[in-house]
């Protein structure tokens, strides 16, 4: 097989592992090690500078068996479905499919997620609505937190990025995945608390870490929340 490198470079491996790889180069390291990145659904070998291929492959190899045990362990992708319960800025909805023409909407009061049309396009018109619903939630709450500093945000938008859950640029725009909907209401404020704080300081400074921890009591629980749980919201395609 061939490992794919992040320059965009192959590395020949010619055991058959029973996995897909990253290979990372590492002037830094002093030792080979394996990771599993989680979000990527993959194996990812760090290798220091000096070290040879046949070494490099020796250890893969002696740890297939914890790379297979680990990567089994990720939650499998899956759509959207009908009765499925998610959480949605904090609360639990049921996905309730109605065949009846109409838009996708919220029943707050009994906690139902309604959507319409067919029965093929369910998970494309839930996660449309997320989405939808996240560019109004995240914006009103950034609007709000912004004000308790005196900055204003001049746009927000709804990604879907790998690299990062949310960024703010010098420019006072904000982006947010759109999976950080679906996870627990302290870490939604503490996303927001980051990202507003960037408006005033564009940098993570101790600074920068005093104004978040002032903006939202629980950042500290919502930051392990996400080390720990945050590849949980990439379970859904």
């Amino acid at each position: 097989m061939k490992i794919t490198l992040l320059s965009g470079r192959t590395f020949d491996v010619d055991a058959d592992l029973g996995f897909d790889m990253k290979v990372v180069y590492s002037a830094r390291s002093r030792r080979l090690s394996l990771r599993i990145d989680k979000k990527d659904r993959v194996a990812v070998l760090t290798i220091p500078k000096y070290c040879s291929r046949k070494k490099a492959v020796s250890f893969v190899e002696s740890h297939q068996d914890w790379v297979l045990n680990n990567l089994k362990k990720i939650p499998e992708l899956k759509n959207f479905q009908n009765h499925d319960k998610i959480s949605l800025f904090g609360q639990v909805y049921t996905i309730e499919h109605s065949p009846i023409r109409g838009n996708t909407r919220l029943d707050k009061k009994n906690h139902i997620l309604y959507v319409s049309g067919g029965m093929e396009f369910l998970h494309r018109r839930v996660k449309d609505f997320i989405k939808k619903l996240a560019l109004e939630e995240f914006t009103r709450r950034s609007d709000i937190i912004a004000d308790k500093i005196g900055k204003r945000v001049h746009n927000v938008c709804i990604k879907d990025t790998k690299s990062r859950w949310a960024s703010c640029s010098t420019l006072n725009n904000i982006n947010y995945s759109w999976r950080l909907a679906l996870a627990p209401d302290f870490v939604i404020r503490y996303i927001v608390a980051h990202e507003v704080s960037h408006l005033k300081h564009q940098d993570h400074s101790a600074y920068f870490w005093a104004l978040v921890d002032f903006l939202e009591e629980d950042a500290e629980k919502g930051r392990d929340w996400l080390t720990e749980n945050g590849h949980l919201l990439y379970m859904y395609k």
